[in-house]
């Protein structure tokens, strides 16, 4: 008899290689509070995932929601900066503690435990992953109404970890209008729904350059792919960010906090109205 190859949690048969799936989600710090948990991720590196992170977290903060940011990107943080945030993380018997942006954002970050900020991290897979699960089993996040998980691209350890380990209510995905990245994002998209995973919002970073001089839209990467991509996949709500150079400054100087963007607010209603 040929191994049976179904998915268990979907087929019917009683067969005798049946087996219950496993509940691989870990147990939140029992002093931390967390309501809600959205992924920001993409197949690709270099979209703004980490951008799109920050704005959406700042606009939650804004409507008067206590929002946090898990930055699972541990080789590459930079969710600290963003925010002008450059002090240790904190800790007793307790747990982590994160450390408060000037806005009131909750952060926990790979940045905020090491000794210099520039330092590499040189890990293998297991201490990654292993990391991301104690940034959620060990943390205190205090009172938290949404968690916004800033993921590292691609499709591997780390996404799987975040996917399995925590409860994530919805994901963001950032695209640009390039058709390779649109193809790489798709397989990010497709990891989602294998897992059942909810599909919150299409994000499309760098959709347009506004020219200061004569006003008019140009489509420097090419058109949009946003509204193709949403429809294929059925993504409800979808937001386009221009190429924005003060948006760029304001997160190299630490003031993300200041930028304001009135097409995520769409993506951001989406994403409250999602219920655990």
């Amino acid at each position: 008899m040929s191994e049976c190859s179904h998915d268990c949690a979907s087929c019917s048969q009683n067969c005798g290689e049946r087996q219950t799936p496993q509940n691989l989600l870990e147990k939140l710090n029992p002093h931390a509070r967390v309501q809600k948990v959205i992924a920001v991720c993409s197949g690709k590196g270099g979209v703004g995932k980490s951008m799109v992170t920050a704005l959406l977290a700042c606009a939650a903060q804004r409507k008067g929601l206590n929002a946090g940011i898990l930055d699972a990107d541990i080789t590459g943080p930079s969710i600290p900066k963003m925010f002008g945030v450059h002090e240790r993380a904190t800790g007793d018997q307790s747990g982590i503690y994160p450390v408060n942006s000037t806005n009131g954002i909750q952060l926990m970050s790979l940045n905020l435990l090491l000794e210099n900020e520039t330092d590499p991290v040189i890990w293998r897979g297991p201490l990654i992953t292993g990391t991301i699960k104690q940034f959620w089993t060990d943390v205190v996040w205090d009172d938290v109404d949404i968690l916004f998980v800033d993921m590292p691209p691609g499709t591997g350890d780390t996404t799987l970890t975040v996917f399995q380990s925590l409860p994530v209510d919805g994901i963001v995905f950032v695209s640009t209008p390039q058709e390779l990245v649109g193809m790489i994002v798709q397989k990010a998209v497709n990891m989602a729904r294998a897992m059942q995973l909810p599909l919150a919002a299409l994000v499309e970073n760098m959709s347009y350059f506004v020219c200061p001089d004569c006003g008019k839209k140009h489509e420097i990467f090419g058109p949009s792919r946003a509204g193709e991509i949403a429809q294929k996949f059925q993504i409800p709500v979808t937001a386009q960010l221009p190429i924005n150079p003060d948006m760029a400054a304001a997160a190299d100087r630490g003031g993300i906090m200041g930028i304001q963007l009135a097409s995520l607010e769409p993506v951001l209603t989406q994403i409250e109205q999602i219920k655990r």
